[in-house]
């Protein structure tokens, strides 16, 4: 029964309360050291990574924009039908 984890009391001794909390300007400081440390993980993708991406972007970019332009004119005559009586066809 020595492998069990020991239960946690409603007070616990004061040596071992957990890590001393930081003042003002400390918490500012661990701040930027955590930036920093986030920052060294950060991973420069190589020039044909980058092209790549780009292409995906735009191309993205060019389908969203196709995609709202044609749900635009369709609901844009629909409208128009249902309330102002123009013509469903010709679309222009």
């Amino acid at each position: 029964m020595s492998d069990t984890p020991a239960k946690k009391t409603g007070s616990a001794p004061s040596s071992a309360s957990g890590p001393k909390k930081l003042g003002f300007f400390g918490r500012i400081l661990q701040f930027f050291r955590e930036v920093v440390a986030e920052l060294e993980k950060v991973v420069t993708p190589t020039r044909k990574q980058l092209v790549n991406y780009t292409l995906v972007v735009l191309g993205f970019i060019l389908f969203m924009m196709l995609l709202v332009t044609g749900l635009d004119l369709v609901f844009g005559k629909l409208v128009g039908f249902v309330f102002g009586g123009t013509p469903l066809w010709p679309l222009w």
